[in-house]
């Protein structure tokens, strides 16, 4: 008898375990994501501003970024892009890169936005989800389950771009080069796409970005959001998720504004994996201590605090939601109590860098020599870790 119950215990115990939901996170290397607008942006003038878009974007992908932040990135992607002539390539790729589907740690649909972008250009996008979806359920309270004025995603998945599902951790820049018809409220007055159709793969230069003598060049300076200093490490931004550093910043944060601008290529990019020039150790040392920006020795020393706390992490360390960190080289934010990595684009590795314009930190992927070079810069001395 008692070996039969035992039978018994052991076959309800499979059965249970064979009825239960299977679940998968579906992730993507987010750093990929606004890489062609960067060129664009470079291409276009916008120097230093396009590093700190970009890493401000892309950080909106993870899983715990909000329902509007990605919203919110694109519109700071086609404010930059209308101080610069309306380029068109931007806006496109902005357009785009707001239809981008985002990560989903439990694999079910991440909700829409439910507010209107703050410009007309993006009236009527929303983002599409990833192919391994579950597309009978959706995360989170269930208020953003439909598109703003979207009576039906048809089919589940699908965005105006593209009117299928992107397949799991794919780049929809890879696969579409226009936006599509803007559709809901106010898709109207979305600017028209400039590409003929969304059959086409994307431009050539898509693969250049990727390439290893491109990503050689280091990622965002020291960048946090681009329109205000607000972005905090509980908003999905990319600054250090240490309580200890003030993470906050913008555009004018970024270390010798114009560097970028200065060394890059005109075809070439920068972000967490693209392909601006690493500011060289030389333009770094203008930013040394003088008495009116005496905070940057202490800048430079807690970057070296914090790369020394983040060498001892794992994946499995424990975490604070929202918190972010470089968890063996990638760059990691806490979703649920346990970190989720991103790997930087080779060479670049994820460090923690000073801020040159005020008090606190930010953390980045760029490359050994150009983190040493600017906590160097700041008259810390030891290294990256102060070792």
């Amino acid at each position: 008898m008692v070996q039969l119950s035992h039978v018994l215990v052991t076959l309800l115990a499979a059965s249970a375990a064979s009825a239960a939901p299977m679940q998968k996170r579906i992730a993507q290397t987010i750093a990929d994501s606004t890489q062609l607008w960067v060129q664009a942006c470079t291409k276009a003038g916008g120097a230093d501003k396009c590093n700190t878009i970009s890493q401000t974007a892309f950080s909106t992908l993870l899983a715990a970024g909000k329902n509007c932040d990605q919203q919110d990135a694109a519109d700071q992607m086609v404010d930059l892009a209308k101080q610069l002539n309306n380029d068109p390539d931007m806006i496109r790729l902005a357009q785009i890169f707001v239809q981008q589907p985002r990560n989903a740690p439990d694999s079910l649909q991440v909700p829409y936005c439910q507010t209107a972008p703050q410009n007309q250009e993006l009236n009527g996008f929303f983002h599409c989800q990833f192919a391994g979806s579950d597309f009978t359920k959706f995360s989170g309270d269930q208020t953003g389950n439909l598109p703003l004025g979207v009576t039906a995603v048809n089919p589940p998945g699908s965005c105006p771009a593209k009117n299928s599902p992107v397949p799991d951790g794919v780049q929809l820049d890879t696969l579409v080069t226009s936006p599509g018809t803007p559709q809901g409220s106010g898709a109207s007055s979305a600017a028209a796409p400039s590409a003929s159709d969304n059959s086409a793969a994307a431009p050539d230069d898509s693969a250049d970005s990727a390439d290893a003598s491109d990503n050689s060049a280091s990622a965002p300076d020291d960048s946090a959001s681009a329109s205000d200093d607000s972005a905090d490490t509980s908003d999905g931004s990319t600054d250090a998720g240490d309580d200890s550093a003030d993470t906050s910043g913008d555009a004018s944060d970024d270390a010798d504004a114009g560097d970028a601008s200065d060394a890059s290529p005109d075809d070439s990019s920068s972000s967490d994996s693209s392909s601006d020039a690493a500011p060289a150790a030389s333009d770094n040392v203008e930013a040394a201590p003088t008495s009116s920006n005496s905070f940057l020795l202490e800048n430079g020393k807690d970057a070296q605090a914090l790369n020394a706390k983040f060498a001892g992490l794992t994946a499995s360390s424990a975490c604070q939601d929202g918190e972010q960190a470089c968890v063996n080289g990638a760059f990691a934010q806490c979703v649920s109590g346990a970190f989720q990595a991103t790997s930087c684009a080779a060479p670049t590795k994820c460090f923690a860098l000073p801020l040159v314009n005020k008090a606190g930190t930010s953390v980045t992927c760029t490359t050994d020599a150009d983190a040493t070079a600017r906590i160097a810069a700041t008259g810390a001395t030891g290294g990256i870790t102060g070792a």
